[in-house]
């Protein structure tokens, strides 16, 4: 396979299929514009018929030029690719640093068994730093996968690590957008009104809702959010269908392959060694359902792709107890006790260590003291309103505020905790999100410590890993002074043990 090589010539098809959706949009402009001018109903077809052949054959005609200035190849140690129809680029990566291949194929290329397929390197932002064939036939993309991550057969399976099931989709909703999404939708839905000519209708109808909600608000407000509740719920269960159906993770000599998406099929290979650990996320409101999701802490996962899914996501929301099972295999037995005592049952896991009562206290201050700002601005408020309005709402603020900063700052004091395994360092924080990290201790590159003022009074500290995977740094929050800094002398031994001295009282403290 050294030779230059073009891509499949089914592109074609696929691309006159996809000027279809353009079609419809100019057709409909179009059609609206010369009906406003009195034409007759065959000359607006005719005008209409024409639009879309010439889009067509546009669409086809440039894919046709991509294809012809496309080609690429694979030696003994580079892969290749020639590409550009104005602008001529050429461009390679070496085989040895070959990281993640890609293979994904939405709909319309699935129906033509075509197959883009990405080649990454792991770096976040160098140039040239993957490349994409658009598009491989399925057979072809396959058998570059394999030869690219040098595996001639398909590896012995002992059973997936983790394998959908529909049961988790009960955790769909447990979401933000179920209860925004139809708000977004219907948003978007006036805005593409209006771009084709039917602002008018859109305005009636948004007047004419408007009226309604004024004239029986108690009546038409809850039904409305009952309305909205539902249809984001139903969104939420289609695009976790869409996003996770088929789901596969499953561990190949080396390296990681997750395989999901019902209607666009996806397949992400991972090296094994560009791993530093795993996270286990929990939302709240899929914290409140039991549930929780597992992503990968790795090198070259923290740019964003395009689409809305997490690049670093390995499993869809998924119970908690299963999420720890997974992480557990993937961070390796090292860190299983670690990673699953701090997603399984209890308050602060037996596994973890638990920080002082003063970050407890840290907490609960913050939330009084924003609930006192609260009712200070609600008595100005109060103060220089007319008579006339409804005064008395505006102490909702502080009396809700109250109890709810009380409550997340329990929670935030409940999730905190860390643990020192002999391969991992394991930690957990937040309230609205809580994460847990298992960070691999070799990949730990450095330190940084910080203290606030009032972390100073209490004697408290935050102490960051830094590291090139994932986030960056990632954090174990208002630990005691001496615990914070005793714990990343003994995560990394020798890094730390230059900038520390022995304090009268035996406890550690920086140099």
């Amino acid at each position: 396979m050294t030779g230059w090589q073009r891509l499949s010539g089914r592109s074609l098809w696929n691309a006159a299929a996809r000027s279809l959706a353009l079609v419809a949009g100019v057709a409909a402009g179009l059609a609206r514009f010369l009906v406003g001018r009195d034409w007759a109903l065959g000359g607006v077809v005719a005008a209409c018929a024409g639009a879309a052949v010439l889009i067509v054959a546009g669409a086809v005609a440039y894919e046709a030029a991509r294809l012809r200035t496309t080609a690429w190849r694979l030696t003994a140690d580079r892969l290749e690719l020639r590409s550009g129809v104005t602008v001529r680029q050429h461009r390679s990566i070496p085989l040895d640093r070959v990281r993640s291949v890609d293979l994904r194929a939405d709909p319309v290329r699935r129906a033509f068994g075509l197959t883009v397929v990405k080649v990454g390197t792991g770096e976040r932002a160098a140039e040239g730093s993957e490349l994409a064939l658009d598009a491989l036939d399925r057979h072809s993309a396959e058998m570059l996968r394999r030869t690219l991550l040098r595996q001639d057969a398909p590896a012995p399976e002992d059973g997936p690590l983790a394998e959908l099931r529909w049961s988790w989709i009960r955790y769909a909703p447990l979401s933000v957008w179920t209860f925004t999404g139809a708000a977004v939708v219907l948003g978007a839905a006036y805005k593409a009104l209006g771009a084709i000519g039917l602002k008018d209708f859109s305005d009636r109808a948004a007047t004419g809702l408007w009226g309604w909600v004024s004239a029986q608000p108690w009546l038409a407000v809850p039904l409305l959010l009952a309305l909205n509740a539902a249809v984001g719920a139903l969104g939420a269960f289609l695009l976790y269908a869409e996003s996770w159906g088929r789901y596969r993770l499953e561990r190949e000599p080396g390296r990681l392959r997750l395989r999901r998406g019902l209607l666009t099929t996806r397949s992400l290979t991972l090296e094994e060694r560009r791993l530093r650990g795993v996270e286990i996320s929990e939302p709240l409101l899929l914290r409140l359902g039991g549930g929780a999701r597992v992503k990968a802490v790795a090198t070259g996962l923290a740019r964003t792709e395009d689409e809305t899914q997490d690049v670093a996501a390995l499993t869809p929301p998924l119970p908690r107890a299963e999420a720890s099972r997974v992480a557990a295999a993937i961070a390796g037995a090292a860190a299983g006790v670690g990673v699953g005592a701090a997603a399984g049952v209890g308050a602060d896991g037996p596994s973890l260590t638990a920080h002082p009562a003063a970050a407890g206290r840290r907490r609960v201050v913050r939330a009084l003291v924003t609930a006192a700002v609260l009712a200070a601005c609600a008595g100005l408020a109060w103060w220089l309103l007319p008579a006339s309005w409804p005064r008395e709402w505006v102490w909702a603020a502080p009396v809700l505020a109250l109890p709810a900063g009380l409550w997340l700052a329990a929670e935030s004091r409940r999730g905190l905790g860390h643990a020192l395994g002999r391969r991992h360092l394991v930690m957990r924080r937040g309230a609205l999100v809580r994460r847990t990290v298992a960070l691999d201790r070799a990949g730990i590159t450095g330190w940084t410590f910080r203290q606030s003022f009032f972390q100073r009074r209490s004697g408290l500290l935050t102490v960051s890993a830094c590291t090139a995977a994932g986030g960056g740094h990632y954090e174990v929050l208002d630990v005691g002074r001496g615990d914070g800094l005793d714990l990343a002398a003994r995560a990394v031994p020798g890094l730390l043990e230059p900038f520390l001295t022995g304090g009268p009282d035996g406890e550690r403290q920086a140099a």
